[in-house]
């Protein structure tokens, strides 16, 4: 019997050392592969910095009032949006309405006393002319006087009144002379539509024309409304804030990298950014530029290391990353938004970190909001002008 059982043992026992020699290699396989991939990924991780002390930022648009008024009228409400030149809030006008029509009055009277110098010059001058005629007449009779008086047919006492009337007359001229010259010296030479005084009341009236064209408060970019703080029937002065504007389309991610990880990062790396609020997204982004500075350089109260009781602190810098924008249009952020970010380290670190790619090319860098306020004032001034100039 014991014959019969020793082979399947043998085939058995050889069997089983086979498969343990398989799953020997086999493990020796995986963990080779294990410690491959380990390494790939300590190798990718030490070519980016992260850190979870970002967020995502933009402009801040404040939206102020820049005439006196009481407000009679909010037009937008938080979470809406705006465009831009839109009427946000509107003021009652009347008070800007009354200066604006007391300067049009006083632009049309300081016209009509510039033309009123202008007559007064033309009357001085034939006044001059008519003294000028009646001086050449006692000159000519004295003339007469000085020749017959050589016969005695004139007496010595009618040449002297003739002499003393030539005088007379003479100080007379030279007298409306010297009124005519401080009268062109008023007048100048640019004519009543450019007389300083003129100029003056149209910078008076164009002034009172934009108080009363921004009784009406509109939106110098376009965006959503937050911070409303007006209500209706406020009294409001220029510079009081009404509310912001915040651009949803123009946002960045402003990461703060400890000092440690600085040495690498430059414009124009990539960037991966996982906001808190959309778990399942990853936004891409490139460095724009790094801060000149640490936080606490521009904190409101700087810290003062020259102490004896120094503690070492390692500092963060703000690094700008700019947003995809067409991932920005698929899902919208919001200033404020917690995010986890990391830039990848390229093998030559080009440009200097001093470079800067940050553009101010965007809409929220400048508005054409107010670009029209003044238009059609010139056609209204040109017509007092004329009007009063007649």
């Amino acid at each position: 019997m014991t014959p019969r059982h020793s082979e399947p043992t043998a085939s058995s026992q050889r069997r089983w050392r086979a498969a343990r020699r398989r799953l020997s290699s086999t493990a020796a396989v995986l963990a080779l592969l294990g410690l491959c991939l380990w390494g790939y990924s300590g190798y990718r991780e030490r070519r980016w910095v992260g850190t979870d002390d970002a967020f995502v930022t933009g402009h801040v648009i404040p939206v102020e009032v820049q005439a006196e008024g009481t407000v009679v009228a909010v037009l937008a409400e938080n979470t809406q949006s705006v465009a831009q030149g839109q009427v946000l809030v509107r003021l009652d006008g009347h008070h800007a309405e009354i200066a604006l029509q007391q300067a049009r009055a006083e632009l049309a009277a300081t016209v009509r006393q510039i033309a009123a110098l202008q007559a007064r010059q033309e009357t001085l001058a034939r006044r001059i002319a008519a003294r000028t005629a009646a001086l050449e007449a006692v000159r000519h009779d004295l003339a007469r006087f000085r020749q017959a008086g050589l016969d005695g047919a004139v007496s010595e006492q009618q040449q002297q009144n003739a002499t003393d009337k030539i005088l007379e007359l003479e100080a007379a001229v030279g007298e409306v002379r010297a009124e005519q010259k401080e009268l062109s010296v008023q007048l100048g030479a640019a004519g009543i539509a450019h007389h300083p005084a003129v100029e003056a009341a149209k910078q008076r009236f164009r002034r009172a024309a934009l108080d009363f064209r921004r009784q009406e408060i509109r939106a110098p970019v376009a965006g959503a409304i937050a911070r409303r703080k007006v209500q209706v029937g406020d009294r409001v002065a220029p510079g009081v804030p009404v509310m912001v504007i915040v651009p949803l389309d123009q946002l960045w991610v402003e990461a703060n990298v400890l000092e440690g990880d600085l040495a690498g990062i430059r414009p124009g790396q990539a960037a991966e950014i996982r906001v808190d609020a959309h778990p399942d997204r990853v936004y891409h982004g490139r460095v724009e530029g790094l801060n000149p500075g640490t936080g606490s350089v521009f904190a409101l109260l700087p810290t003062d290391n020259a102490t004896g009781n120094f503690i070492h602190i390692a500092e963060r810098v703000p690094v700008r990353i700019a947003l995809d924008p067409q991932e920005l249009a698929r899902g919208p952020l919001q200033p404020g938004l917690s995010t986890y970010t990391r830039i990848a380290l390229s093998e030559s670190p080009e440009p200097s970190p001093r470079t800067s790619l940050t553009e101010t090319k965007t809409p929220a860098y400048r508005t054409s909001a107010f670009d029209r306020e003044l238009d059609g004032l010139e056609a209204i001034i040109a017509r007092v002008v004329a009007e009063n100039s007649r």
